[in-house]
This record gives C-alpha cells, sequence and structure tokens, in this order.
C-alpha cells in the first residue's frame, strides 16, 4: 500500500476542483502515455533530487515505494509513491519543499491540492 502525491511545474490552480483537471491532464499526458518516455523538466529534475538527498531511494527499507523516484517523472510532473508507514512525515516534507521549489504538490487520493 501507497500514499501518493503528485507535484508539477505550472501556475497553481485557484482551487481543488482547477486542480484536479490540470493532474487529469497532466497524468494522461505524461505518465499514462504509451509514446516515448519525456525527460523530466530541470525543475522536476532538480525537486527530485533534493527529495531523495533527505529520503534516499537506493538504501534498504525506503519511504519509496516505487523507486527510483526519478523513473516516477516525466516533462512538467513527478508521481511521488511513498510506503504508507512513512507516508506522513516524507509528504509534509515533499510539500514543503515543492513550495520552495515553486511547484504545485496534489493529494490525488483526497481531490485536494497540499498548501
Amino acid at each position: 500500500m501507497s500514499y501518493d502525491l503528485a507535484v508539477w511545474d505550472g501556475e497553481k490552480p485557484p482551487g481543488d476542483d482547477e486542480a484536479s483537471r490540470v493532474f487529469d491532464e497532466f497524468y494522461e499526458q505524461y505518465l499514462d502515455s504509451d509514446d516515448v518516455a519525456v525527460e523530466p523538466s530541470p525543475r522536476i529534475e532538480a525537486y527530485v533530487e533534493a527529495l531523495v538527498e533527505r529520503y534516499p531511494d537506493d538504501v534498504p527499507r525506503s519511504a519509496w515505494a516505487s523507486p527510483p523516484v526519478i523513473d516516477e517523472a516525466s516533462g512538467p510532473i513527478v508521481y511521488l509513491l511513498m510506503t504508507y508507514s512513512r507516508a506522513e512525515e516524507v509528504s509534509e516534507y515533499a510539500a514543503a519543499l515543492a513550495r520552495e521549489h515553486g511547484l504545485v504538490c496534489y493529494d490525488p487520493q483526497g481531490e485536494t491540492l497540499r498548501a
């Protein structure tokens, strides 16, 4: 079982409904596509690097349900899959780090923006 967050590069949507629409579009275009993989944008790559510096994805009992994390990034979005046992701690840091990097953080389970 995992807890998931989506982080993307773009303007912060004005509310949860718009964020859900943007997430669905990005997910379909960049993550659920059978087309050739798209390299992560520089801002997403920098974000993932900072994230795995704090929570490495190459260690036993990693916080990540699907390492390496960079493999979950495509274009302007990364889909983070955290182990449920570490979800609260890691998701708080991931959301704060997204804010620091000027990125949008969205909780697809709750269909809400993470502030």
